[in-house]
């Protein structure tokens, strides 16, 4: 999934706004916000943090500053460990046109010291917008390992896994009637990719994702 090939797979697929989030990084955020320069495809730079009870959380923010800053933060909550490559793959860096720049050698398929409250407290206090991740896969998501949404959870919506249906969700945890629910492609290879959320925006930036997610202001969202 190289910048220039996850552009050209979004704008094939009609997309016009996309997150980059990595698992517990955000290196290459900026190659593929250069990649989509210009070519009418906004890019929300991101992360996919895992906390201390290892739940997934996206972290979506507006600028490359925010996402760096809470990069260096969730890598000094990282335990200091090199990824084992041989088991678990090279992480590679790579430039605007997909060209390797570096590998990153520390682990990062493994959980921050960072609880849930912490992980959205800190997002929140950057300006980003934390949204728990896949909440009913069976591993790594918030249904599994907490058994319920906390409801005092400062976050805009729950993301359910991509085929789930919310009404399902809705039959099993009726607790999630009252919390808007997403779904996105949460894509690992480009036939993944794939248009998930309809979204009424002013402007492609995280504000208005969240008025979006509250359907507030005229912003609105649907499930595709």
């Amino acid at each position: 999934m190289i910048p220039p090939l996850i552009v050209r797979q979004a704008l094939a697929l009609g997309l016009r706004l996309i997150a980059v989030t990595d698992h517990n990084a955000a290196g290459n955020c900026s190659a593929v916000m250069r990649a989509a320069a210009g070519s009418g495809l906004a890019v929300l730079p991101g992360m996919e943090v895992q906390t201390s009870e290892e739940i997934h959380v996206l972290c979506l923010f507006d600028t490359l500053e925010q996402v760096l800053t809470w990069q260096g933060t969730v890598f000094d909550h990282l335990p200091d460990r090199p990824n084992p490559e041989d088991v678990l793959g090279a992480q590679y860096l790579v430039d605007a046109e997909g060209d390797y720049l570096r590998t990153e050698t520390r682990l990062l398929l493994t959980s921050s010291d960072l609880s849930l409250d912490e992980v959205v407290r800190r997002v929140r206090v950057l300006g980003g917008l934390p949204i728990p991740a896949h909440i009913d896969r069976p591993s790594f998501s918030l249904l599994a390992n907490l058994g319920f949404v906390p409801p005092a959870l400062d976050v805009p919506a729950l993301e359910l896994f991509r085929l789930t249906d919310p009404a399902a969700a809705i039959t099993r945890q009726p607790e999630l009637a009252g919390w808007p629910l997403i779904r996105d492609s949460d894509a690992h290879q480009l036939n993944e990719m794939a248009a998930r959320l309809q979204l009424t925006l002013a402007a492609p930036t995280v504000g208005e994702l969240a008025l979006a997610l509250a359907h507030r202001n005229g912003r609105a969202f649907s499930l595709v």
